[in-house]
């Protein structure tokens, strides 16, 4: 264990946790901020917006708790860009394969400017 920068320690089953509910959230995030692109697009936007609402509904029941528990074991902003590492890794599949997009370097590169903020974040035995 590591301390923390709220003065505890770092427990990895609590971020394991926090981690595994943000992936989740971030899944059902993602489907409600860009899906109706390609399954809605002939609708009305008030049509994809309602759509999209319901989908969020499913993201803030996850999203929450995540936060929550990851709150009890990490900074706020080691909690953000944790957040923020996951909003990637799966925004990246969901482009390409989902979307259709073409697979782009660019991902790679975004990834590691993501993970320094990472590494920020939590050096120094957690302390920001």
């Amino acid at each position: 264990m590591r301390t923390c920068a709220r003065g505890g320690t770092i427990r990895a089953d609590v971020v394991y946790q926090a981690a595994l509910l943000l992936v989740c959230s971030n899944v059902f995030m993602t489907f409600a901020w860009y899906a109706h692109l390609r399954n809605l697009a002939d609708r009305p936007w008030y049509m994809a917006a309602i759509v999209s609402w319901g989908i969020a509904l499913f993201e803030y029941l996850l999203q929450v708790p995540a936060n929550r528990i990851g709150y009890t074991a990490l900074s706020l902003a080691q909690l953000k860009i944790l957040q923020e590492a996951i909003t990637l890794a799966v925004f990246a599949p969901f482009a390409v394969l989902y979307m259709g997009e073409p697979l782009k370097l660019d991902y790679l590169w975004a990834a590691f400017c993501i993970m320094g903020a990472v590494y920020f974040m939590f050096r120094s035995h957690g302390r920001v």
